[in-house]
């Protein structure tokens, strides 16, 4: 069989003759969908220019350089992150992505909107994990009148324009852990809240819902009120020993936030998780441990792999399309118990 010539992959691609021409010779003002188109068809057909064409494609796909401000890097959760969105960028076909990821060891409001305003001197897009205050809130309305994209990952923002959102539905994932401590506890009893800080949104809905879940079906069980780690692990710990020695009847523990490991610390020491149902955040090395050994009951967890492919593709689109557009993304999360993990 004759070998297929420029007018068949012309053909093959639904373009022109010319549009192939300006592929093949890498010239400009085609786009980026129908060099795509050129380049598959060549693949298909069996094209013996492919080569060449699939050189001046990849040369010719947008270089983009995005941002991600993520929280602690001791934590193992955010090196995950970190992994994921490194992973998801690597991916990217249409694009060739440079991915700057910067991790806050200060969390104080005036480190952390220092750092989104870095971060975002040199992107086109930024994604940023971090608590809502006015300094915070301030440097996000000044990175978005700079034209940058500013995604909110993991927990909401409050900003003035556009503001797009990868994450959870955080109420849910509240009325969720409640949900599994209603119903595996043997009776109503006291419950107990360790939580980060509520001035991360995520932290602050999941507590909503889960206050809700109790209130609305569960009305014979005592919530406490929440006590805050301020995402130290070593606080988890101190306020999860003083929470069980005042409360040794407690018969449920919900902990999200930072610090979970600090209150598995305290669970294990003290001896009463068997006793308890406990529902933690985040499938890591340590909750997996607690997991198995019955330290904890369940873990709800973000799907880390999918979210980070949904921030990576809204980012591409946002920093490629000249119309606006709103690239939030909410992921059904995960749950893990001793069964599944």
């Amino acid at each position: 069989m004759d070998r297929p010539t420029i007018p068949d992959l012309a053909k093959a691609a639904g373009v022109s003759v010319s549009t192939v021409n300006r592929v093949i010779a890498g010239e400009g003002h085609v786009s980026a969908n129908k060099r795509a188109a050129v380049k598959e068809a060549a693949e298909r057909i069996g094209f013996y220019g492919l080569g060449a064409i699939q050189a001046r494609v990849h040369a010719s796909r947008p270089k983009l350089r995005f941002g991600a401000l993520l929280l602690q890097p001791h934590r193992p959760f955010y090196q995950n992150v970190a992994a994921a969105l490194r992973e998801a960028a690597a991916e990217v076909t249409e694009a060739e992505i440079e991915m700057r990821i910067e991790f806050l060891e200060d969390l104080s409001p005036q480190a952390t909107a220092d750092a989104a305003l870095a971060l975002a001197e040199n992107c086109q897009a930024v994604a940023i994990t971090s608590a809502v205050h006015p300094q915070i809130t301030h440097a996000v309305q000044e990175i978005a009148a700079r034209g940058i994209h500013v995604f909110a990952f993991i927990t909401q923002l409050s900003a003035a324009g556009q503001m797009h959102y990868i994450g959870l539905d955080n109420w849910k994932v509240g009325r969720t852990s409640a949900w599994t401590i209603a119903n595996h506890c043997k009776k109503p009893g006291k419950i107990g809240i360790i939580t980060g800080s509520h001035r991360y949104r995520n932290q602050e809905m999941k507590e909503i819902g889960f206050r809700s879940y109790f209130r609305e079906n569960e009305p014979d069980f005592t919530l406490l009120e929440p006590l805050s780690t301020y995402e130290s692990s070593a606080v988890a710990q101190e306020v999860t020993e003083k929470l069980l020695t005042d409360h040794p009847d407690l018969a449920g523990l919900y902990i999200t936030g930072g610090g979970i490991s600090g209150a598995i610390a305290a669970l294990r020491a003290h001896g009463s998780a068997a006793k308890m149902v406990v529902v933690g955040d985040e499938l890591t090395t340590v909750t997996r441990a607690a997991l198995l050994d019955g330290t904890l009951t369940l873990v709800i967890s973000h799907p880390l792999d999918r979210m980070a492919r949904d921030l990576i593709r809204g980012m591409t689109k946002a920093a490629t399309t000249r119309h606006g557009g709103n690239w939030s993304s909410v992921t059904a999360f995960d749950m893990h118990n001793r069964e599944n993990i």
